[in-house]
């Protein structure tokens, strides 16, 4: 049996264990998961758990196939992706500032806080536009050809 079929059936055993908790879960209402918390915990956690498990088998061979291509690959090339990556990130923490904020629940948002979500905005933005002219560079060389 090859790996596809194993990874196949168990993805298909996930599944119906998903669906068989999803089914409680709707069957027990919404009276139900509000009404205590020990009902709640009964119902919620074991798909909370299933979930956890997913993601973190995910994490794991991703993290395995991310090592693997890095030995197998160029070095080089992965090095300096990660460096621009880091310079994106460094030009986008400089040219944002960080103000203590009040938020709508009453809680306060520290000056550092506010200045990662600045920094945060601001790399999407940046990424977001070498993305758009990347592909906008793509169809231009695509029509010269």
């Amino acid at each position: 049996m090859t790996i596809h079929k194993v990874l196949k059936y168990l993805a298909l055993v996930i599944g119906v264990i998903g669906l068989i908790l999803l089914g409680r879960i709707i069957i027990a209402g919404d009276e139900a998961i509000m009404a205590s918390t020990a009902e709640q915990n009964s119902l919620l956690e074991p798909l909370m758990w299933l979930s956890y498990i997913i993601l973190g088998i995910s994490i794991l061979i991703v993290g395995i196939f991310v090592i693997k291509g890095l030995f197998t690959g160029n070095v080089k090339n992965t090095l300096i992706s990660v460096g621009a990556f880091l310079l994106i990130i460094a030009i986008a923490y400089v040219v944002t500032d960080g103000n203590e904020t009040v938020l709508k629940d009453g809680t306060t948002l520290s000056a550092s806080g506010d200045h990662w979500v600045g920094a945060g905005l601001v790399m999407f933005y940046i990424l977001a536009a070498v993305a758009a002219g990347a592909m906008v560079l793509s169809g231009i060389r695509k029509l010269i050809k």
